[in-house]
């Protein structure tokens, strides 16, 4: 049996491995057009924060690791075309020939890609971007090369904080602009402000709702000319979202769906009952509303390249979905989410209500004691615990795996008041965070 991979990153090697060390007699090949396998994304803006550190180090297996394993790992190939009628892949190498593979089972895990805004001057040198190891270096690189002290970030999402927290350590000054206004729209508005006080404190320039006309090169650099200002800079990173590549899927016929991602089922079949697909290219289903969502995130796209594994192999693994748990540093703050924003639970029928509360990430009377801000949402009809947001300097980022729980069990608000949740004075309160927003949520829930 051939079971054959495209993409070569979480989901595909993922796969890969897990449907070797299930069926060591199968034939599993991982087509990847980079000469990268198996890095940690997500780390990137942490090594780049640190000018000592070797990109390589994020390498987490090399492909001759995965070569000894048995697992053919054809690096240098771009796949371009799927033959669904005759299972087959076809593509170029980087040296210009074409290869062609036959499948029994196809797995796509082509990941996603940075979107670029349509604005001219987008692709002059200095303008940089980050998803894949190879960027990492280059912008590693440039900094070092071309001595940078100025940077424009055009976003505000989560890897433009990440990278406006790694440059600022390293004394370069960071202006961050975007076109449509809110710094974080999908959070509460007095936990954002408190994100955004946290970044004006770090001299960093923020220019939210300025509409971005063009990019020149200058003299000393770049300049982005915007509505009313123009920002000089010796490097530009675009952090404006990421799209799926899901591109070869759909000419192959495919259905996509949501944010144009590769459209599956619980278990991670496409519309073709051979081919798969994991990861940032393919959706998944929200566990709170039970519809089709598009969330890329590291965990998802390991676990489902699992899972389609295990059904390539003949054992049957439905993935329930997925609640959007996502936790991020901006220098001294740590942002946390799961679930529905306010927003996002009235989009999905919901006529939620909410609470914002200022709780402490340790006793009230031990040293080192921070706030720590918790948006708590639920609904008034079921009374489910829908979402939950918070900010602080301590204690949030795993604070917040309680919530993601409890989502994913669908309890209710009164019931994640009675959770047993740890206390000791330098972990928190008796009464946690949490359960605070959560006994004043109950009270709106009839």
């Amino acid at each position: 049996m051939n079971f054959v991979i495209i993409g070569g990153d979480a989901a595909g090697m993922s796969g890969a491995s897990r449907a070797k060390r299930t069926r060591p007699d199968m034939r599993v090949t991982v087509i990847e057009k980079t000469r990268d396998v198996s890095f940690s994304a997500c780390g990137m803006p942490y090594n780049i924060a640190d000018s000592a550190r070797s990109m390589e180090e994020l390498i987490v297996r090399q492909a001759d690791a995965f070569q000894k394993q048995g697992i053919d790992m054809m690096m240098g190939h771009a796949a371009e075309q799927i033959d669904r009628s005759g299972k087959t892949v076809t593509g170029m190498t980087e040296s210009g020939k074409p290869f062609a593979i036959g499948y029994d089972s196809l797995l796509i895990a082509t990941g996603a890609r940075p979107i670029l805004p349509d604005i001219p001057g987008i692709n002059l040198p200095g303008v940089m971007v980050l998803k894949h190891l190879e960027d990492g270096r280059q912008i590693k690189s440039f900094i070092q090369k071309e001595n940078v002290s100025k940077a424009v970030i055009i976003g505000m999402g989560y890897i433009a904080m990440e990278m406006c927290e790694a440059l600022c350590s390293l004394n370069i000054q960071v202006s961050m602009i975007k076109p449509r206004s809110g710094l974080l729209p999908w959070m509460n508005e007095k936990l954002s402000a408190i994100v955004q006080q946290e970044l004006e404190a770090r001299k960093v320039s923020l220019y939210q709702g300025v509409a971005i006309h063009r990019i020149e090169q200058a003299k000393d650099g770049l300049v982005v000319c915007c509505d009313g200002i123009d920002l000089s800079a010796g490097m530009i990173l675009v952090a404006t979202g990421i799209q799926p590549n899901s591109e070869m899927a759909a000419t192959a016929g495919l259905e996509t769906g949501i944010g144009r991602a590769i459209s599956t089922d619980r278990y991670l079949r496409t519309s073709d009952p051979h081919i798969y697909a994991a990861g940032d290219c393919a959706d998944a289903f929200h566990v709170v509303t039970g519809k089709k969502t598009w969330i890329p995130l590291a965990l998802r796209a390991n676990r489902a390249g699992w899972a389609a594994a295990d059904n390539v192999c003949g054992k049957p693994a439905s993935l329930p979905g997925i609640v959007g748990t996502a936790v991020f540093r901006v220098f001294d703050l740590e942002v946390a989410r799961t679930g529905l924003s306010l927003r996002e639970a009235i989009d999905a029928g919901f006529s939620p209500v909410d609470v914002v509360i200022e709780g402490r990430s340790r006793a009230h009377a031990h040293p080192g004691s921070s706030a720590i801000w918790v948006h708590m949402i639920g609904d008034p009809v079921s009374g489910r615990l829908l979402g939950v947001q918070m900010v602080g300097r301590e204690g949030v980022s795993h604070r917040i795996n309680a919530p993601a729980v409890a989502l994913h069990t669908h309890m209710t608000v009164a019931d994640f008041t009675q959770m047993d949740l740890a206390y000791a004075p330098p972990f928190g309160p008796v009464w946690d965070p949490l359960l605070t927003a959560a006994n004043q949520l109950v009270k709106k829930i009839p």
